[in-house]
């Protein structure tokens, strides 16, 4: 898989995004439903902790590509949702940490929201993948 940023603004880049990726040579994609933090037998955690909550969340997504054979390497689109976009940025630095060690910069979309499914929960990630 070959993957080609494009950015034809570089403000993005320093909050630890592209504005695209063309991405060619791939034979898998997957598509990861949102994930929130959430217990491997399915119990909400960390209520109303949004850096317990990220911190797992993240676990969360990597597990789902690690179960595919891939990793954070592989993500190319990745989509927040938040009920606090505030609360959220001022622990953002968890998931840029974990992107930036794994060298990636997918293309990122956040969104605010009234409330997820699951009541307590703060932040969930979904994104595409490709190997």
């Amino acid at each position: 898989m070959e993957r080609t940023a494009v950015n034809p603004v570089t403000w993005s880049t320093e909050l630890g995004f592209n504005q695209g990726e063309v991405v060619s040579g791939h034979t898998r994609t997957l598509y990861i439903s949102g994930q929130t933090a959430m217990s491997a037998d399915g119990k909400p955690q960390h209520d109303g902790d949004m850096a317990a909550q990220l911190a797992l969340t993240i676990d969360n997504l990597e597990a789902v590509l690690a179960e595919a054979g891939m990793s954070l390497a592989h993500l190319i689109r990745l989509n927040v949702y938040t009920t606090d976009v505030d609360l959220l940025f001022q622990h953002y630095g968890v998931l840029a940490t974990r992107l930036g060690t794994a060298g990636v910069a997918p293309t990122t979309t956040m969104l605010g929201v009234t409330r997820l499914v699951i009541p307590g929960q703060l932040v969930e990630l979904e994104g595409t993948a490709v190997a």
